[in-house]
């Protein structure tokens, strides 16, 4: 994590209040020297009230809380006696009050709830004091010393916020640098030193698996995704990605499919830090393979799902010759009914050329499978029965229904016979 301390200084600005009456200067210059009693009560009064202001393991932290309440109360008198009073250090003082709370990763709640109980008595214990040594304050001058307290604690309060937010937007300004610095490591297999050291300044803990997440936007309603924190975003790289750990976890699968809406994208297999790269690129192949058309499936579009078609298409000249050769007879049919043969063929070599499950999972009439089946013996003989090249044959098959998945969608007209009689596939 970066310096906290490090920030940006904003233009110096004056502290005002408006408040003047007779005798405010006299009154406040004998104010000044019970300015560490008042201090001290306020204090008292606000560790009474909030306990997380004590801290009894830290000593200086209870020195910052007096300081800072004595700080404010004699500023507070300064300008009441003279409001060209210089406020350079006070404003810095109290950006630094804001800096520490945000390097400390709380929000300013607590500040402005203290602040508000220290003015309260701060306010009733000054004007009891003035009231002491003999000052007769009106009622309307209380009230304008309320009000002024008031308003000068609304100007603590911002500048307060500006130093909080100015840390706390570099903080997330600087663990996002370190998580991108990460993400480069792991896709470029860092060595595990360099992960872990990148990792602790990242406060991304290495898990055992990750998964890249190769994406790419496919229309105007893609969203930047709503990620969890522990997801790191590469969509600052020219080809976007994300890194995924724990891939397999419970809700990781329908988390990305939610937050992805607008986006094709596909996922690498599960692997260890070391091999992201690795991840990656498988993604990054599977996700051309979809924008081409070749697969699909809700995104993000699994890899290892789509092996075969993934490791033929690295060699799409071989794939189209072997398919010229293998699938030679299928081709010779009408260009209407070959991708129902094809479909047909793959699904009876995958269940054993039994009619009745190749029926089922076609979702056809097992007339409809028999008919076609007759017609693949017809173009194939007793080559589609050979157990010997059938593995070469399912490949052949399987690229090429992908390679011609629009004809899927035309419709055949088979023969009466063929559908036992009914309307079927």
């Amino acid at each position: 994590m970066s310096d906290l301390s490090q920030v940006v200084r904003l233009p110096v600005r004056r502290i005002e209040l408006d408040l003047s009456f007779e005798g405010a200067r006299r009154i406040a210059g004998d104010l000044r020297e019970h300015v560490p009693v008042i201090a001290a009560e306020a204090v008292r009064r606000i560790e009474g009230r909030l306990p997380e202001f004590v801290r009894p393991h830290d000593p200086r932290y209870a020195k910052a809380v007096q300081l800072g309440v004595e700080c404010a109360i004699g500023h507070f008198l300064e300008l009441m006696a003279d409001p060209a009073a210089p406020s350079a250090d006070v404003v810095e003082f109290w950006r630094q009050i804001g800096v520490g709370e945000a390097s400390e990763g709380r929000t300013l709640d607590s500040w402005q709830a203290a602040t508000r109980i220290g003015t309260g008595l701060a306010v009733e214990r000054l004007t009891d004091r003035a009231e002491r040594m003999g000052y007769r304050t009106s009622p309307a001058d209380v009230a304008a010393i309320a009000n002024a307290a008031l308003e000068y604690l609304n100007q603590l309060a911002a500048i307060v916020a500006e130093g909080h937010a100015d840390a706390a937007a570099r903080a997330a300004g600087a663990l996002r640098d370190h998580r991108r610095h990460l993400l480069d490591l792991l896709l470029n297999g860092a060595s595990p030193a360099e992960l872990k050291e990148a990792a602790r300044e990242a406060d991304w803990p290495l898990p055992r698996t990750l998964a890249a997440v190769a994406m790419r936007e496919h229309g105007p309603d893609a969203r930047h995704p709503a990620l969890p924190p522990d997801v790191l975003p590469g969509l600052h790289l020219g080809e976007p990605c994300l890194i995924v750990p724990d891939p397999e976890g419970p809700g990781r699968a329908r988390m990305l499919e939610r937050q992805l809406h607008g986006w094709t994208a596909a996922i690498g297999p599960a692997v260890g830090a070391g091999d992201v790269g690795t991840s990656l690129r498988l993604a990054r192949e599977t996700l051309a393979l979809a924008c081409q058309g070749l697969i699909g499936g809700a995104a993000p579009i699994p890899a290892e799902r789509h092996m075969p078609i993934l490791v033929m298409m690295r060699e799409r000249a071989l794939v189209e010759k072997v398919i010229a050769r293998r699938l030679a007879p299928l081709l010779s049919a009408r260009p209407a009914t070959r991708y129902r043969l094809a479909e047909t063929l793959l699904a009876c070599l995958e269940h054993g050329f039994n009619a009745t499950e190749v029926s089922g999972h076609l979702h056809l009439h097992p007339q409809t499978v028999r008919y076609r089946l007759r017609q693949l013996d017809d173009l194939f003989g007793d080559a589609v029965h050979a157990a010997s090249d059938r593995l070469e044959l399912h490949m052949a098959l399987r690229a090429w229904l992908a390679l011609n998945a629009e004809a899927a969608a035309e419709p055949v007209a088979e023969p009466a016979a063929a559908r036992g009689g009914l309307s079927y596939g």
